[in-house]
């Protein structure tokens, strides 16, 4: 397993693509199994934003000053994130909005996936060293396991709280 902090955030971007190419493929009336992979999609998203939010994000916003308006945009996307994320937590696979309410987070990550990987990442990926990336890698893989999976979690709450505040 890779220590590089792209690489990891990369590879949770193919599980969560994955997962939304399921969802979007399950069907009409495939209300159970929209429900199985929504929670799936909610639990991560909740650990990758908890990772970035928690140590990507503050030390490239340190390291790199020029990427605070990429970092500032990418905490309110997450906020989004995690807003659609708690509300879906709350619904039930059959409800009216539950199919929309679940294109519209999967429109706004991949949007949000597509700016990182495109544009942030390589930025990134210039600017920090390549040892400094193995360090805050190691530090998310450390952090994952105790990372909450549940927008309801406390941390989970308090992640998005800072995001509003800070």
């Amino acid at each position: 397993m890779s220590t590089d902090a792209i690489v990891i955030l990369k590879d949770d971007h193919k599980k969560i693509k994955k997962l939304f190419r399921e969802f979007q493929n399950a069907g009409e009336n495939a209300e159970a199994a929209k429900g199985r992979i929504v929670k799936q999609i909610i639990e991560e998203l909740t650990v990758h934003t908890y990772l970035e939010n928690e140590v990507m994000y503050p030390e490239v916003r340190k390291l790199l000053p020029a990427l605070e308006d990429d970092v500032l945009e990418s905490y309110e996307e997450h906020h989004v994130a995690d807003i659609l994320c708690a509300e879906l937590a709350t619904m039930d696979a059959g409800d009216e909005r539950f199919d929309a309410k679940t294109t519209v987070l999967i429109e706004n990550v991949t949007h949000h996936i597509d700016e990182e990987e495109h544009d942030w990442f390589p930025q990134v990926r210039e600017g920090v060293g390549r040892k400094q990336l193995q360090e805050l890698g190691a530090r998310m893989n450390d952090m994952r396991e105790k990372a909450p999976r549940s927008p309801a979690q406390p941390s989970a709450l308090k992640k998005a709280v800072d995001a509003v505040i800070d």
